[in-house]
């Protein structure tokens, strides 16, 4: 009864209320959108840099130029001996041995480690978390995440979310899109909803109608 209550209130807003048609259409047609599958991470990730990072440069044995910069906007990181280099896209061991090739220009056999210490990372592996959470926002991505890890960082569900008509759009597989229950694991404690997060994941969380 109450299934077929739901079609009836969907076809209802269809109609009546074409500005949210979009919003509307999502709410009532996640259902259809297969379960996410819990494991999904790979242990071969690598951290991947973008524009807003921080990285820390040493060269050894030549301390004057180690230092810590950031990844601009465009991509790039300036250092000393260093100019407009492509950091973007690379993990820090590649940007390490890209360093040393511009160094050894002017240095004998530079040997240079890369540390990121502040993440943001590209665009493509970015985490967003839009709709009915407490505070909608763009995540990094980190090895390992979880759909947990995700919802604490935003705050949770508001008063009228639809948590468990959750869609997530999986961007890696083609914009595949799966159902999650975040209602279940956050409000309930039901482990078995916690799926992995993959890098460049969307979540989209409707409010109920209900």
């Amino acid at each position: 009864m109450l299934v077929g209550l739901k079609k009836k209130v969907c076809a209802v807003i269809r109609w009546s209320m074409p500005g949210i048609l979009g919003a509307a259409i999502l709410g009532c047609a996640t259902s259809k959108a297969p379960p996410a599958p819990v494991s999904a991470a790979s242990s071969s990730y690598n951290y991947i840099i973008g524009p807003g990072d921080t990285v820390n440069i040493v060269v050894w044995r030549n301390p004057e130029l180690s230092m810590t910069v950031p990844v601009r906007p465009d991509g790039k990181i300036a250092a000393p001996l260093v100019e407009d280099l492509e950091a973007m896209g690379k993990d820090a061991t590649t940007l390490a041995r890209d360093i040393e090739k511009e160094l050894g220009k002017y240095i004998r056999d530079p040997v240079v480690t890369v540390v990121v210490t502040q993440f943001v990372g590209p665009y493509s592996e970015q985490i967003r978390v839009v709709g009915e959470a407490g505070k909608p926002q763009t995540l990094p991505y980190k090895q390992k995440m979880t759909l947990l890890d995700v919802m604490i960082a935003v705050g949770g569900l508001t008063d009228f979310a639809d948590g468990n008509s959750t869609t997530l759009l999986r961007k890696i597989e083609g914009d595949k899109q799966y159902n999650v229950r975040v209602a279940d694991l956050i409000k309930r404690g039901d482990v078995s909803a916690n799926v992995d997060i993959m890098p460049g994941d969307v979540l989209i969380i409707p409010r109920s109608w209900f």
